[in-house]
């Protein structure tokens, strides 16, 4: 997840440039809402598409970790959103690290209720 993280803020953060450059006062709570929910936009769309296109996101291929849908195969578009949105709460409260730690198959919270599979690659 550290890793993932890494190259998660470096895709935000160049994201990031066309709105520092749009914005004169971001000081708005509008402007602010606006730049947090393209930002949430950009992470969705980094995930969703690395899962539906081979299952792994550049992290994942480092550690060879692989997401599988329900058909044993890469997730479907609705699935990795469905994981993605899922995946917000369940990490940062931390109930979906614990809840790996309990989990017979040792998969996270996010992945049971979304129908995934996190597995290693072979």
């Amino acid at each position: 997840m550290l890793y993932e993280s890494l190259l998660l803020l470096a895709v935000v953060f160049l994201a990031g440039f066309p709105f520092a450059g749009l914005a004169t006062d971001n000081s708005g709570s509008l402007a602010r809402a606006a730049f947090q929910f393209y930002l949430l936009l950009v992470m969705a769309s980094y995930f969703c598409w690395f899962w539906t296109h081979g299952g792994q996101t550049l992290a994942m291929k480092t550690w060879h970790l692989r997401v599988l849908g329900k058909t044993g195969l890469s997730p479907t578009l609705p699935e990795a959103l469905l994981r993605f949105v899922l995946a917000i709460p369940c990490v940062l409260l931390g109930v979906g690290i614990l809840w790996a730690l309990f989990d017979p198959d040792r998969q996270f919270l996010h992945d049971r209720l979304a129908g995934t599979r996190l597995t290693t690659d072979s």
